[in-house]
């Protein structure tokens, strides 16, 4: 298995917070195909109680990939993104993504193992706002294919 298991317990950073914008919000909609008003009508979402649009649950995964990306990049991580398969991702939420939010975020490496010539690696990517506060939690579990 190339996939270095050493770096299991490492930790990435996002290198600069991602800013939330209304037209990020509104064009992750349309593609995934949420048609919900409180992701593209700032009315709507100040009916529900939200300072501006929310986004849809799946778009934390734009700052989730940024995060692992430096993990991923990590020549010493072994990995080769060309052999690189999506397996799940699973959302765990404090609160809404906003418009307006400024996300950092952190990637843990929290398991890396053989599965026959495989590997399987597990992420966890704490996603905080601009007070550091929890907004959501993003597990991923990526398959590197090895040799067939």
């Amino acid at each position: 298995m190339p996939v270095n298991t050493d770096k299991q317990g490492s930790s990435y950073r996002l290198p600069r917070p991602y800013e939330v914008s209304r037209e990020a919000i509104a064009e992750f909609a349309r593609a995934t195909g949420a048609r919900a008003d409180c992701h593209v009508d700032a009315e709507a979402a100040r009916t529900l109680g939200y300072p501006d649009v929310i986004a849809p649950t799946t778009f934390a995964v734009i700052v989730a990939q940024r995060s692992e990306s430096a993990y991923i990049r990590d020549p010493e991580s072994g990995i080769d993104f060309s052999r690189v398969v999506h397996g799940s991702e699973q959302f765990t939420y404090t609160r809404p993504i906003v418009a307006g939010d400024r996300l950092d975020a952190t990637t843990h490496v929290d398991g890396v193992r053989a599965a026959g010539s495989n590997a399987m690696i597990t992420t966890r990517t704490e996603i905080t706002d601009a007070e550091e506060a929890p907004v959501v939690t993003v597990t991923s579990t990526i398959v590197v294919r090895g040799d067939v």
